[in-house]
């Protein structure tokens, strides 16, 4: 009796089992770097779901006007329209960069490394919109800044290493110089933040791909391409206002996407005046910053991708009361040009060339100055320009990868300093000072690095050589009279070797070993009578300084469980040639100078530290965040600490998720403790602790629209960090702002 209805049961099941298996399509998920398959990869496509396979593939059935979801704990989610999808399937594969997951609308400082001992720091709709990229950095307790003005120029130092010392490029390439002698316009100040996805924050001299980064490189990275069909307009626009300071920053972007293309224009402006601190006194503080830039990304073929960029940047009236003038404009130019070729079934996966061009016009002067009386007017109207170029293959050998290629970078400084005297003898008077003699730098290298799994080890060697060529072609008598030389040309090696071994599936442990020297910069060459250290002191440069060498340790220890991750650094880097200052008989240029000091190489230094960084998920939408940073810096031929170090810095936050992702809320405490170790040669003074607490909130009103609100040094503390440069002649203390509320509007379309 149930035979005709099994038969036709049968029968039907056979059928929808041949329809899905003919319509049936494979996609393969791959990292778009490597190539390599991206497995584990969970999906949801309408009523399908599934996690790739060992090969990266999973295996769907169209649908029309479905789109497909991605997840992958490495590579975040992402979503795909049934156009982009039916796309993907003619193609047969989907590229994805690997990425940092972050939780919530807030920075997040990410645990998962790059190369073991080093971080990022996702960049939110909150961080674009500061007008400093150096700020941002200082949410890393490894990361501290040297400030001359309460609200521009974080000029960071990590791990008691500063200026060139640090290797500071956009993508792996691009950077710019300070055309102000006494880095009103540091590199960072120059970065705008558009377009910048995450910061790698590439501890100690390991990154040799990049450059020499003596201390460590930090390296900005720009979002990838928003590829989409059919054609599309997007955009975003957020506006913030901050009470202590009267700060306005506004910042957006609006872009055309299609299948082979993404083109946009975005810009960002930000303006404040004086802040008070924690005791009610007011700081100068006064200054407007604006950003506006295009870019275009173009895929040319199935295997090229050119991509250009091109910021215009300009700043005016920014207060510096630590120093003798103030920024009264600098306008920068910064373009870049990149192409990358990708390769199929061959062991070069990927050729990557880009050149770039920066070219700053600063000028500082004291108009701005309520001085009483005027003993002169001062300007200083000052040129920078960088350019160069980077070409890198890469190339998997078995399990192994390599990246190896070139770079060439230029950079060149001029600026004359003009005192026109009101009183006295000299009045009437104009006298002309050449601070940077017209002098330039070109860095020709070639550089290599293989990183190889073997088992439960994982090995990495990286290799480089620079060509260091440095001139003065404006070399004046008094600068000859202390110097051997005006011109110099410099080899500079450089290795690092790592390894790591993972213990168990949780625990894994790295050892990082690496020798590697820079030549002086165009400061330490050639600067000429001119008051840019930590004290009124004049210094001069000295073309003839040795390269100093970085002898350096790493040994990082890191645990990952499923609701845990804990990484613990120490390092240890022994320093020979090290380039400081040290006084002379020279006479000062200006009579109210103390003295000056001449750029020197000494025998011997060591810097050593630790660092912690802990995240944990507690449990009903809360996770937690722990870290501390703390260096120690001694001149061993001196016997003395290294100055500008800065002290142990403590961070604790706890970060809510709740209302299905819709209200993100932040609790953020710091402890920095008292700096007692300064060193006395350079007049450094102690400094003492203190402790902030930060508080924050945001809730997406809609998936376009998003508010936040928070309050900045809520228990209204009076005080300074201790890299802040001191005010006057009395060496008044630059105080941080007091309490601060803070209410930020961004909005996204479609």
């Amino acid at each position: 009796m149930f035979s005709i209805p099994i038969r036709w049961i049968m029968a039907l099941l056979l059928s929808f089992s041949f329809i899905y298996t003919t319509f049936a399509q494979t996609i393969q998920l791959l990292d778009r770097q490597t190539l390599v398959p991206i497995i584990g990869l969970t999906y949801h496509y309408a009523d399908q779901s599934g996690v790739s396979d060992e090969l990266g593939n999973i295996t769907l059935r169209f649908q029309k006007g479905e789109s497909i979801h991605f997840s992958h704990v490495l590579y975040g989610k992402w979503s795909l329209k049934a156009p982009e999808l039916q796309t993907a399937l003619q193609q047969g594969r989907v590229l994805r960069t690997e990425q940092a997951y972050h939780l919530q609308q807030v920075t997040v400082i990410s645990l998962k490394q790059t190369d073991e001992k080093d971080q990022r720091i996702m960049i939110s709709d909150q961080e674009r919109l500061h007008h400093d990229a150096g700020a941002i950095l200082n949410q890393n307790p490894v990361v501290n800044g040297i400030r001359k003005s309460g609200a521009f120029a974080f000029d960071p130092v990590m791990r008691g290493f500063k200026y060139e010392q640090l290797n500071i490029v956009i993508d792996g390439l691009q950077s710019a110089i300070a055309a102000c002698p006494n880095r009103m316009d540091p590199p960072t100040s120059q970065i705008a933040l558009n377009r910048i996805k995450q910061v790698e924050i590439l501890k100690g001299p390991h990154a040799l791909r990049y450059g020499i980064g003596l201390g460590g490189t930090i390296n900005f990275v720009q979002e990838d391409p928003n590829f989409s069909s059919p054609n599309g307009v997007y955009g975003r626009y957020s506006s913030m206002y901050e009470h202590n300071g009267n700060i306005w920053r506004h910042e957006g972007r609006v872009g055309l996407s299609g299948e082979n293309h993404d083109i946009g224009i975005m810009g960002s402006w930000s303006a404040g005046t004086d802040y008070v601190d924690g005791e009610g006194n007011v700081v100068p503080a006064n200054f407007r910053r604006g950003t506006v830039g295009m870019y275009g990304d173009f895929k040319v073929g199935r295997r090229d991708l050119v991509q250009v960029t091109v910021n215009r940047n300009f700043a005016r009236d920014v207060d510096f009361p630590s120093l003798a003038m103030d920024l009264r404009s600098d306008d920068t130019w910064m373009g870049s040009l990149r192409h990358t070729r990708t390769f199929q079934q061959r062991n070069l996966l990927s050729w990557t060339s880009s050149i770039y061009l920066t070219k700053v016009d600063h000028l500082m002067d004291n108009l701005l100055r309520d001085l009483n009386p005027r003993m002169s007017n001062a300007r200083v109207p000052a040129f920078t320009q960088n350019y160069g170029g980077r070409t890198e293959g890469l190339w998997k050998l078995g399990n192994g990868r390599i990246y190896a290629g070139a770079d060439y970078r230029s950079e060149s400084a001029q600026g004359i300093r003009e005192r026109e005297f009101l009183m006295g003898p000299m009045a009437g008077r104009v006298v002309l000072d050449n601070a940077w003699q017209d002098s330039q730098i070109q860095k020709l290298g070639t550089f290599v690095n293989y990183n190889l799994p073997l088992g439960a080890y994982m090995f990495s060697v990286s290799g480089r050589l620079d060509v260091n060529h440095a001139v003065g072609k404006d070399i004046l008598p008094e600068f000859e009279q202390a110097n051997r030389a005006s011109q110099v040309t410099q080899l500079n090696p450089g290795i690092s070797l790592g390894l790591k071994k993972d213990l168990t599936d949780e625990l894994n442990m790295s050892v990082w070993l690496a020798r590697v020297q820079r030549s002086g910069s165009l400061t330490e060459r050639f600067i000429n009578y001119f008051p840019v250290g930590m004290d009124p002191f004049e210094l001069v440069g000295n073309a003839a300084l040795k390269p100093e060498t970085n002898n350096q340790l790493d040994f990082v220890v890191g645990y990952k469980k499923e609701k845990i991750q804990v990484e613990f650094n120490a390092f240890a880097a022994y320093l020979t040639d090290y380039i400081t200052a040290e006084r002379t008989e020279l006479t000062p240029r200006i009579a109210s100078a103390p003295g000056v000091r001449q750029f020197i190489n000494i025998d011997r230094a060591l810097k050593t530290g630790v660092e912690l960084n802990l995240s944990q998920y507690l449990g009903w939408g809360l996770q937690q965040q722990f870290a501390f940073a703390y260096t120690y810096g001694q001149n061993l031929s001196l016997s003395e600490a290294l100055p500008e170090i800065a002290p142990l810095d403590i961070r604790y936050a706890l970060i809510g998720n709740h209302l299905d992702s819709k209200l993100h809320t932040a609790l953020r405490l710091r402890h920095v403790t008292a700096q007692n170790r300064v060193s006395a040669l350079f007049g450094e003074m102690t400094t003492p602790g203190f402790t902030l607490v930060d508080v924050d909130a945001s809730y997406a009103i809609t998936s376009q629209l998003a508010l936040k609100v928070g309050a900045q040094n809520l228990l209204n503390l009076a005080y300074y960090e201790h890299l802040n440069r001191p005010i006057g002649s009395d060496r008044r203390p630059l105080f941080a702002p007091g309490r601060n509320f803070f209410v930020m509007v961004s909005m996204k379309f479609p």
